[in-house]
């Protein structure tokens, strides 16, 4: 039985879970460690007390935001409470599989989507399937396609088929955000073609200004790395690289290409080679700080350089003649295999999805999955997400480069230290990054 859609109203998160409440349930939360079993929640009558949520974005951002809505209507209608536990996303990349086989779990957790994380997690019996309450809440219906890929996992921990194992409330992508003043100041026109923005990168060189904000110790090289990649690439590649569709070659095509393109960006100075011990916190504070021009990084820092840039005014686009581009469902909201409350946790997520939160993060520009675009009046709000609609119209979500397979993420962002510091050559460096790839993809296919 649908009991209700997860677009529709709330005064919509109260009179959702009072409709549940008045379900044919078998009365409350099961903690029963079952999990598939959503009928105690979806159609039953929850009796909830406190449940544990974590989470690792920031206070200001539209996330944050959006669930700290979510949070008020669910304990506002259903009486129980949401204690949230601040994580970071480092803290979960390394821990989670070790955190998540104890009893001390939370009810409810942001992950990481992708093989090598959820999709290992999956794999490895450490999250609950949550198909029934995908079905129970409408979930399966309300969210497009395409960001439901992220929410599959199939017994190999591989995205794109299988049972939900998570829930995305929200969209991202990486995209171009950069500094109308400098470059009015120093008469250099914004690019909208590729060549245009080698150009003005060359400009702002010779004008002595280092163009790009960037940070080698975390994830931002790794995206500008594969953006570059994804320049040369089709859905094919995207395909055969992340869903194992095919062969992947790391000498040649794409990979090389985009390879080769960094490293000439990196010997003509677009980068600065101190860039590899930073992280994207130093990144995104020297962007804000009117240090550098153009930073390429995701839709995730928006509302904070929306908030704290007033000094300059900020440009968005997306990455100049890219049909692709990295990119997905956001992170998900995962039930753990070990969580006690996993009827309540289900119910939470399902107030996650509904009208009141989902309009937070349109009005933050925090890319709803089932929000209404009308309650946006912020100009740069609406270009985020205009920008965003194009490419999810266009099929141009083509996910993350540390997601193929597990520990991927390290080995990425070790790749781009080693093209800055000087350490290897592409060469040398694709070749490293290539073997552990093959050998991850042997691991889950067993090819």
């Amino acid at each position: 039985m649908r009991i209700r859609s997860a677009l529709s109203a709330v005064a919509v998160g109260a009179l959702a879970v009072t409709m549940a409440a008045c379900g044919s349930g078998n009365g409350g939360s099961t903690g029963d460690g079952g999990g598939s079993d959503a009928s105690g929640g979806a159609d039953g009558e929850l009796s909830c007390g406190e449940i544990t949520f974590w989470h690792y974005e920031g206070d200001d951002s539209a996330m944050n935001q959006s669930w700290l809505v979510a949070i008020d209507e669910w304990e506002a209608a259903i009486g129980g409470t949401v204690k949230v536990e601040k994580q970071t996303f480092e803290q979960l990349q390394k821990n989670a599989k070790i955190v998540l086989t104890g009893d001390d779990v939370p009810d409810v957790m942001e992950y990481n989507k992708g093989n090598g994380t959820a999709g290992q997690l999956a794999s490895q019996g450490l999250l609950t399937e949550l198909d029934d309450y995908a079905a129970d809440y409408g979930w399966d219906s309300v969210l497009p396609s395409s960001i439901q890929t992220t929410a599959r996992y199939d017994e190999d921990g591989l995205m794109g088929s299988g049972p939900w194992f998570g829930v995305p409330t929200y969209g991202e992508y990486v995209t171009v955000y950069y500094n109308e003043e400098m470059f009015a100041d120093n008469g250099i026109e914004v690019p909208t073609t590729f060549a245009e923005l080698e150009a003005a990168l060359d400009a702002f060189v010779a004008a002595g200004i280092t163009p790009l904000a960037e940070a080698g110790a975390e994830y931002p090289m790794g995206q500008l790395w594969y953006q570059l990649v994804l320049h040369h690439a089709d859905r094919d590649f995207v395909d055969a690289f992340q869903l194992f569709d095919g062969d992947v070659d790391f000498t040649s095509g794409p990979l090389k290409e985009g390879t080769d393109t960094l490293q000439g960006w990196i010997d003509k100075g677009y980068i600065n080679p101190n860039a590899s011990g930073l992280t994207a916190e130093d990144m995104g504070v020297a962007f804000i700080a009117g240090k550098y021009p153009v930073m390429v990084s995701g839709s995730w820092w928006f509302g904070r350089l929306n908030a704290e840039i007033s000094d300059f005014t900020l440009g968005q686009m997306i990455f100049p003649e890219n049909s692709l581009n990295a990119g997905s469902s956001g992170n998900l909201l995962v039930i753990p295999t070990n969580a006690k409350e996993k009827d309540c946790a289900a119910s939470f997520i399902d107030t996650a999805l509904a009208q009141g939160a989902q309009n937070k993060l349109a009005e933050l520009g925090g890319l709803p999955v089932a929000g209404d675009a009308s309650v946006i009046t912020d100009e740069n709000v609406k270009v985020l997400t205009q920008n965003w609609d194009a490419i999810v119209a266009d099929d141009g979500l083509a996910f993350y480069p540390d997601w193929p397979v597990a520990g991927f993420y390290d080995q990425v962002v070790s790749f781009g230290q080693s093209l800055l510091n000087g350490s290897k050559t592409p060469d040398q460096a694709l070749d490293t990054l290539g073997t552990f790839y093959q050998e991850g993809r042997a691991d889950i296919t067993g090819e």
